[in-house]
């Protein structure tokens, strides 16, 4: 189950996942015009013989989320081996600017918080008490370097990122008796549709190419990797922890 499946991080795993023999379901929120790329990635996880739904829905919609639920409880005795949190939906305005009307507003500070973060919360809940979230199940959530670094217009979103980190750890310890695993994925500096809205993306992407190791960015297709190679594993003893695939970027930046 993945949370953001039609580009960037969710699209590469979701690929990544498919050719393990992982059937996909996607909820993701796209305009029209978005569509025909949508329906290309659809297609080609099809073509690699496994099942595939998308929803074209709102993630943090009680409803969308209740009306997933019951249609992947109508699939019989499943388990979602994976889950894969990855929203990439909020405010990106300073907190303070000469210009009252351009700072972040409290209605903006949540749904920025409730989009990026909160969700997670919301999703385990229900998979959970819904016998979906089973012994092995593995919940990834994508977080950034904004978790602990600043940037201006950046502030709400940092929060969340800091938030669903704390969320993680916080899950890891009550699923942990279950043998779930939670664990978020900090992703270096990678050129995604969401990175681009970021005010600034573009001096972003010069200081990761002068500082990381490999002088590259992060590719969707790193994370899909890992979260490829750790997901598929029955094996829930990490847990909780931040994992950084990013070439040492962070450690270095």
């Amino acid at each position: 189950l993945i949370l953001g499946s039609s580009s960037g991080f969710g699209a590469s795993t979701a690929l990544e996942l498919a050719k393990k023999n992982i059937n996909i379901y996607g909820v993701h929120l796209d305009r029209r015009s978005s569509m025909e790329d949508v329906n290309k990635l659809i297609n080609n996880i099809k073509k690699l013989g496994v099942k595939v739904i998308f929803k074209n829905a709102s993630a943090t919609d009680a409803t969308v989320r209740e009306n997933v639920i019951q249609e992947l409880l109508s699939f019989g005795n499943i388990r979602i081996k994976i889950l894969l949190h990855s929203l990439a939906f909020g405010a990106l305005r300073p907190i303070i600017d000469i210009n009252d009307k351009n700072t972040l507003n409290q209605k903006q500070i949540q749904m920025t918080l409730d989009v990026m973060s909160n969700s997670i919360i919301y999703w385990t809940q229900e998979l959970y008490k819904s016998n979906l979230l089973l012994k092995g199940s593995q919940i990834f959530a994508m977080t950034s370097s904004g978790g602990h670094r600043q940037w201006k217009t950046y502030g709400a979103v940092s929060a969340a990122k800091a938030a669903l980190e704390s969320y993680c750890r916080q899950l890891s310890i009550e699923l942990g008796p279950q043998n779930i695993a939670v664990n978020a994925i900090q992703a270096g500096v990678t050129d995604t549709p969401a990175l681009r809205k970021i005010p600034g993306n573009e001096e972003m992407i010069k200081n990761s190419l002068k500082i990381n190791p490999s002088k590259r960015l992060t590719i969707p297709q790193d994370i899909a990797n890992v979260i490829s190679m750790i997901g598929i594993s029955e094996d829930t003893w990490m847990t909780g922890n931040v994992i950084r695939i990013d070439g040492g970027e962070d450690i270095t930046g």
